[in-house]
């Protein structure tokens, strides 16, 4: 093996220039689709990066080519020392973004701002105040809206990412596109996707082609406008012609977005994860703690990451419980 190869290639000439870091496996929600109902075994805190971990492995990505990265949990914002983190990472020459459920970045403003996190996501599967109880299964709505709309004013890039599934809320579709009409978002439909506990299967799932078929039966087709999809983008984004925001879907199962993928991910107990669908992991943590060099694991990990969905290269073969239940719950991958 050349050294002066890049360790952040993968043996199917895939760069990866984005790492997401999941800071915490705790959450102040219980959304259905990430955290089974009974909850997760969480690792014991001597197990989890501590903040001097976490900026040590994010600098030697970022020797190797990581331009971007974007925190994660879990709800990253509930993790005490989140503003020594903000700092430590700001530091570094790369975009920093962050995802969170909003229930409480309202405290965090001033803090987001001076350490340059200006691109924000935020899940929010329903703008029905009961649906949003049932499926996080706390009454959060109104903080969470509220805090939407705050983030806005305060000139935050913002996502809202949007979890379908089929019966629950595909039927809100066309109201969250007309949130976009006069929010300068970019709303995101996800289609539902297998992990550990989350009981899914094929028929729970709403389909890139079946949300196009609730946009064309409501607007015309010289209102719907296809955009250019930014390099590695997950999602395919349209605007309604007029409105301020726009809407995208991430079809990771329909029409995986795999050949450009530039991702990995970095658990927050400190596993790399080379495909968010691999139930492999790279302990970096162990290494690092015992004073070794991490790129020897991190090269390892990325050239053995699969094509296509960790393997999963068909539908039949995403049908199969026993291919996805050997990986996380999503609430300790990170989102």
């Amino acid at each position: 093996m050349t050294h002066n190869k890049n360790i952040l290639q993968d043996s199917h000439g895939r760069d990866h220039a984005y790492l997401r870091i999941s800071l915490i496996e705790r959450c102040n929600l219980r959304c259905s689709y990430c955290m089974p109902e009974e909850g997760v075994p969480l690792s014991p805190k001597s197990h989890l990066m501590t903040y001097e971990e976490i900026y040590e492995i994010a600098k030697t990505f970022v020797k190797h080519g990581v331009t971007k990265i974007r925190l994660t949990g879990g709800e990253p914002l509930i993790r005490k020392d989140i503003p020594v983190i903000l700092g430590k990472l700001a530091t570094l020459p790369v975009e920093l973004s962050i995802t969170s459920n909003a229930v409480i970045i309202d405290k965090f403003m001033d803090v987001l701002k001076v350490n340059g996190v200006k691109k924000i996501n935020i899940s929010l599967d329903s703008l029905d105040r009961e649906k949003f109880k049932h499926i996080t299964r706390r009454d959060q709505f109104d903080i969470v809206y509220k805090n939407l709309l705050l983030l806005v004013e305060k000139d935050f890039h913002v996502k809202v990412n949007v979890v379908l599934m089929k019966g629950f809320n595909d039927n809100e579709i066309i109201d969250f596109i007309n949130l976009t009409e006069n929010l300068p978002i970019s709303v995101r439909f996800i289609e539902f996707m297998p992990f550990d506990g989350n009981k899914w299967d094929m028929g729970k799932m709403v389909s890139y082609a079946e949300v196009m078929e609730y946009v064309n039966a409501s607007f015309s087709k010289v209102q719907i406008e296809r955009l250019q999809d930014a390099a590695n983008d997950t999602s395919k984004n349209y605007k309604i012609l007029g409105y301020k925001g726009s809407f995208a879907i991430i079809s990771s199962v329909t029409n995986p977005f795999c050949d450009s993928c530039n991702r990995l991910r970095l658990t927050a107990n400190g596993q790399l994860k080379n495909c968010l669908f691999s139930s492999t992991e790279s302990d970096l943590l162990t290494t690092l703690r015992e004073g070794k060099p991490i790129e020897p694991i991190i090269q390892k990990a990325v050239l053995a990451k699969l094509k296509i969905r960790g393997g999963m290269d068909t539908l039949e073969k995403l049908q199969e419980p026993k291919l996805h239940t050997n990986n996380r719950t999503m609430i300790t991958i990170g989102g």
